[in-house]
């Protein structure tokens, strides 16, 4: 079978190039809704981590937060996924794109608030006395002193962040979800030609995360031009 024929056979008989479209769609809405999960769990347990190191309080907040983040950094994001499925939400009628989200999402924002921690950290002590200075509490000192140059820090690793979750959400298919990988297997299932379904699935990958790099890259270098100036 010719290249023309097997693609035909893969992409158009039965229109089975909607796999790949409709796994597409659900792949970026899990990753867009997730990364914003993510990032909100991510910054509250970053603040939180952050005030007992520098304050020593919210102790009890930080054990819970050194918890989570050594079980979900320590376990395969896969195996989160099914014990969210089959265990935490094995009697309730779910969607499984939501369970997914919430899977991915915790997930990320362990690595969020370790990465959003890290840039806290890296701001000097003496912008906190700076803010004390000026009369701010600790909130307010945080909030318009330490947080806008830390976020300027973790950018770049907070976007690298997404492209990483974007590729973890291949494995939702464990639980039957027909995303973009899924699309492909089920193609593959169809016309027993695992070449073609299997390749553009990769290759929708590449594009998205070559695109997302760029985006990155771009961020990076105007935030090194507004260091310069």
């Amino acid at each position: 079978m010719g290249f023309i024929d097997s693609f035909k056979q893969n992409f158009i008989e039965a229109d089975r190039w909607k796999y790949l479209w409709d796994g597409l769609l659900t792949t970026l809405e899990i990753t867009g809704a997730a990364v914003l999960l993510g990032l909100f769990l991510g910054f509250i347990i970053a603040i939180v981590r952050c005030t007992y190191l520098k304050t020593g309080k919210m102790k009890l907040a930080n054990i819970l937060c050194r918890i989570y983040l050594t079980v979900i950094r320590g376990t395969p994001v896969v195996v989160q996924l099914l014990i969210i499925y089959f265990v935490v939400f094995a009697s309730v009628n779910i969607s499984k794109t939501f369970v997914a989200i919430i899977a991915f999402g915790i997930n990320s924002g362990a690595y969020v608030a370790e990465i959003v921690r890290g840039g806290i950290m890296s701001i000097d002590n003496g912008q906190i006395e700076a803010g004390r200075s000026l009369g701010l509490n600790y909130r307010q000192t945080m909030t318009y002193i330490i947080m806008p140059q830390a976020l300027k820090t973790v950018l770049p690793a907070l976007a690298n962040e997404c492209i990483v979750l974007l590729k973890e959400t291949s494995v939702a298919g464990y639980i039957a979800i027909a995303d973009l990988t899924k699309g492909g297997d089920i193609i593959r299932s169809q016309t027993f030609s695992p070449f073609l379904p299997l390749l553009s699935v990769a290759a929708i990958y590449l594009v998205m995360v070559m695109f997302l790099t760029f985006l990155v890259g771009k961020l990076e270098r105007r935030l090194s031009a507004n260091d310069r100036r």
